[in-house]
């Protein structure tokens, strides 16, 4: 299907959205300030390991410890003797802690705390970036990726990626076995370079070479919780994971960045080159497709639907719920069509809203009940035809004795959601507050508490408005009684900044 690319830059912030047919169907968001970290290497230092959970945490430099599991170490790995050897362990085959040589034992994984130890020196890459209070996922297995190769420097493995025919398979293996002779490390050639030449598959394998060597020399000069290699900016990975045989433009809405661009493809990616363009329009790129509008309402719980039918979608830690209703959608000849005919168009709505908003991990989506069995098997195909059009790993299973449809869509990034909002300082997130009435009860019982321990002249009451409001109003009886029976006078201060549940009780 065919697909732009448009690209609004500013200093701060970098947005791209990938538009099919008029629709919206993913956004991606870069801003300045907060770069993700995936694809980082670092120096690390090990701060503590946790034999009981077979893991560790890892200092790089961030608010948040990050999270090294002992499957993301090197199958080898061993940690040198705390004082004898410093330097960071970036390859396999280390002496063991006792000085003496290691044994790799390739049947079964050395205990995490056999392996590395607290204040040791680690080169790590970021595999996840933080999600909300989890610190960064990383691995000791590096991997750096070019344009048409993944080089694996402390491997030997050389692979060919999947979504490549396997009738094709083991000749490209042949020739980058061939290619990668000499000089050592592991590499896979990735999809976009099936019909690469020779010259440019060593001119990539020149340039991660050049890339890692670098890496290693820094991780040789700079102290732990170091910065040692940063991924490619949003922009540029446009070019190396978005673009496919169905882009027909990429379009880049700063003349600057449209140059850097060019310049990037001319070097590493030429067959994109003719499709980048410098939109000129009057009109911000991103009111083309009022793409916006989309972000905004990709930001609600509530999705309409054409037919009248609409989508509920609420996202929490553990997981994602998405209930179809047919709302005032009553065309079809009866009511078991109807229920199909909105489920149908649920599904379609619902894998695109996955990808837009990047909901990630288990999502429940509870389609309207359905009767007939052949309905049921025409709407699951249909989901899945249309998440089969995810660049994300997506598994979906079949409908539970419940009626309930499970699926998971593998996590890469934050959310839509996450990225743009934060929790309301009204409500602390829960999505509710307490209405006037309960606050105002809080309050009486609160100064009744204050008044058996202290013996103020008097008590004032400073509240959000409406909270004063009722209690001039209806609740002046219940506030009269209390004051009756303590015996003090209580003031009422309105206080337009405090929102509906904040309050103070000054003792006067």
């Amino acid at each position: 299907m065919a697909q732009d690319i448009l690209i609004n830059w500013a200093p701060q912030e970098t947005r791209v959205a990938v538009v099919e047919q008029g629709a919206v169907q993913e956004v991606h968001i870069e801003r300045t300030l907060e770069r993700g970290l995936v694809g980082n290497i670092y120096l690390g230092k090990v701060s503590r390991v946790l034999p009981g959970m077979q893991s560790a945490f890892i200092d790089i430099g961030l608010d948040r410890a990050a999270f090294l599991h002992v499957a993301d170490l090197l199958p080898n790995i061993t940690a040198r003797h705390a004082g004898k050897d410093k330097a960071p362990l970036v390859a396999s085959g280390q002496p063991a802690a006792d000085g003496a040589p290691a044994v790799s034992a390739p049947a079964a994984v050395q205990p995490i705390e056999r392996q590395i130890f607290e204040g040791q020196a680690l080169m790590v890459q970021v595999l996840k970036d933080p999600i909300g209070t989890k610190g960064a996922r990383l691995t000791a297995q590096i991997s750096i990726a070019g344009r048409l190769l993944v080089f694996l420097p402390q491997d030997k493995h050389i692979g060919v990626s999947q979504k490549i025919p396997h009738a094709q398979r083991e000749a490209l293996r042949q020739r980058l076995l061939a290619l990668t002779a000499e000089g050592g490390g592991g590499f896979i050639l990735r999809t976009n370079a099936e019909d690469a030449s020779d010259e440019e598959l060593a001119e990539d394998i020149a340039y991660l070479r050049k890339t890692w060597a670098h890496i290693k020399a820094a991780a040789t000069r700079q102290p732990p919780a170091t910065l040692l290699y940063q991924d490619l900016t949003l922009m540029q990975r446009v070019l190396r994971d978005l673009v496919s045989a169905e882009t027909q433009s990429i379009q880049v809405d700063s003349r600057e960045q449209f140059a850097l661009l060019q310049s990037f493809a001319r070097e590493y990616m030429p067959s994109t080159v003719d499709r980048i363009a410098h939109y000129k329009g009057e009109r911000p790129i991103f009111d083309l497709y009022h793409i916006d509008e989309d972000i905004a309402r990709a930001l609600g719980r509530r999705v309409d639907l054409k037919s009248g039918g609409y989508l509920v979608i609420d996202q929490t830690e553990a997981l994602t719920t998405i209930d179809v209703n047919t709302g005032g959608y009553v065309g079809a000849r009866n009511f078991d069509d109807t229920v199909f005919r909105t489920n149908l168009e649920a599904a379609q709505a619902i894998a695109r809203q996955l990808r837009l908003r990047n909901l990630g991990g288990i999502v429940i989506v509870d389609f309207i009940d359905m009767v007939r069995e052949d309905h049921r098997e025409a709407v699951l195909a249909e989901f899945r035809k249309q998440l089969a059009r995810d660049r994300v790993k997506t598994m979906v299973g079949g409908f539970s004795q419940l009626g309930l449809v499970e699926m998971t869509r593998k996590r890469t990034r934050e959310s839509l959601m996450q990225m743009l909002s934060e929790p309301c300082p009204s409500c602390g997130g829960k999505g509710h507050v307490k209405t006037a009435r309960s606050v105002c009860y809080d309050i009486l019982r609160e100064i009744l508490r204050e008044a058996r321990a202290f013996n103020p002249r008097e008590f004032r009451v400073v509240a959000a408005p409406q909270v004063i409001e009722l209690f001039l109003d209806e609740e002046s009886a219940h506030l009269a009684g209390l004051s009756d029976f303590i015996g003090k006078p209580i003031s009422l201060q309105s206080e337009s900044s405090m929102t509906q549940e904040q309050y103070d009780i000054v003792l006067l």
